[in-house]
């Protein structure tokens, strides 16, 4: 069937127009925000709310920085998050290793199984038992303990995320490093991850963000200020009779942007991890 340009050119507008539509959907919360946290307070307790910014000031973001210890729990989730993901992408690595080259055995349909089930079951049901844990552990307040969960909710789904992505290496490139002389642990060091780097940035992008937003057990397990994490550190801007808004909304820019930027950053990796670790070739 031949389409017309005419045609052409009208699906294209709708097309675009359709994702405009979305893009601007999807960013007007933080554009929200950042209009927010540029205006000064009588501004944002004006009864008609509004975009323009009569008298635009950065107060809210000094006082952010300077007067609160934001900076502080900007460094503790720097932390946790990076070590989340480091320790879900070494053990989720050789676990989907495992789970893509030997997939009839009986433990590796156990253990796959296994990690089915556990996406299966709400983080919030398990908040009371895993309080108890790191109570009886001695963990509380502490980076383990959310280090621990963190990698314990990453794990499986980074696992399924790399074994398809592994799926998609031949065989034969292993059998041929094996000829070599190549070990099994000196083939995934030297081969697999090189040629893996989409798929294990693509997954530990995934990893970090989710340790980084995570917000309930973040709020639970730690109860030291001085070791709390951002998403529930924010909330010191939320008093029990009065919120600082433009605080609020200040802080909430400057968690989200360094998470966006590093996104546009590896986009092109997120990309091309995602469609390789699709499709099985």
């Amino acid at each position: 069937m031949i389409i017309g340009k005419t045609q052409q050119l009208t699906g294209a507008a709708l097309t675009y127009l359709t994702l405009g539509v979305l893009a601007v959907f999807c960013l007007f919360p933080f554009l929200w925000m950042l209009d927010t946290a540029l205006k000064p307070l009588d501004e944002i307790r004006s009864v008609a709310p509004s975009f323009l910014i009569a008298h635009p000031t950065l107060d809210n973001f000094r006082h952010v920085l300077v007067d609160s210890p934001f900076l502080g729990y900007f460094g503790n989730s720097a932390i946790v998050a990076s070590f989340s993901t480091v320790i879900t992408l070494i053990v989720s690595t050789f676990c989907s290793y495992a789970l893509s080259r030997w997939p009839t055995f009986l433990a590796a349909r156990s253990v796959g199984a296994a990690l089915i089930v556990s996406q299966m079951i709400p983080g919030v049901l398990l908040l009371v038992p895993i309080y108890m844990l790191m109570q009886k552990l001695d963990l509380l307040s502490t980076y383990a303990s959310l280090i621990i969960v963190y990698c314990t909710f990453m794990i499986p789904l980074a696992t399924f995320m790399l074994k398809g992505f592994f799926d998609a290496v031949p065989r034969e490139i292993e059998d041929a490093a094996e000829i070599d002389g190549c070990g099994r642990l000196s083939f995934i060091a030297r081969v697999l991850l090189p040629l893996s780097v989409p798929g294990i940035v693509a997954t530990g992008a995934f990893a970090f963000v989710a340790a980084w937003n995570e917000f309930m057990f973040g709020y639970v397990l730690i109860n030291d200020d001085a070791r709390r994490t951002l998403t529930p550190g924010i909330m010191i801007f939320r008093g029990a009779h009065v919120t600082d808004w433009g605080g609020l909304m200040a802080a909430s820019v400057l968690a989200v942007v360094p998470v966006a930027l590093c996104f546009v950053y590896i986009q092109r990796f997120l990309v091309g991890g995602l469609s390789a670790g699709a499709v099985k070739g």
